[in-house]
């Protein structure tokens, strides 16, 4: 029997740092309006998610600060800008009650990753809160901690 080929993953890619620097309350998915050589360039993987935020401007959510680097076979009549502000797509009653939300204190919207979903870029934005420093190094113990017992395991496999 023939093996199914695995279908290629969904994710683009991860906003990695965010889960270091913010704890998430909620979670949530939105479309993103992007050019065509944007959304080719997603499918190369040439997109970096790391310094992104969102901003609330006038009912409407945009991504500032993720970078899409343009192909180099884009075509010559467009100007690609890497670090065009993005704007995402919501329905007007969720991004209100998430602007109550950010104009509390403490609150943000950051960029988790971009995936595909039935063909659509959609973008999962989470409400975070910034983690303090102290939380940071607790985060990193834990991690060097998971590691460790992980090699302890793997020594006494073998």
């Amino acid at each position: 029997m023939a093996k199914k080929p695995k279908p290629p993953s969904s994710r683009i890619a991860d906003n990695k740092k965010a889960a270091f620097n913010y704890f998430f309350e909620e979670r949530h998915e939105a479309g993103i309006v992007l050019h065509g050589w944007e959304v080719k360039a997603l499918r190369e993987g040439k997109v970096q998610l790391t310094d992104g935020y969102v901003l609330v401007k006038n009912g409407e959510m945009f991504l500032i600060g993720c970078q899409i680097t343009p192909l180099k076979t884009a075509s010559t009549h467009i100007s690609p800008d890497a670090v065009r502000i993005k704007k995402l797509l919501m329905h007007k009653d969720e991004i209100r009650r998430l602007m109550g939300k950010v104009e509390q204190k403490g609150f943000t919207l950051v960029p988790l990753n971009l995936h595909w979903k039935n063909g659509l870029v959609k973008c999962e934005i989470a409400l975070a809160k910034g983690k303090a420093e102290h939380d940071k190094r607790h985060t990193i113990r834990e991690r060097e901690g998971k590691r460790e017992v992980e090699r302890a395991m793997k020594s006494r496999h073998h």
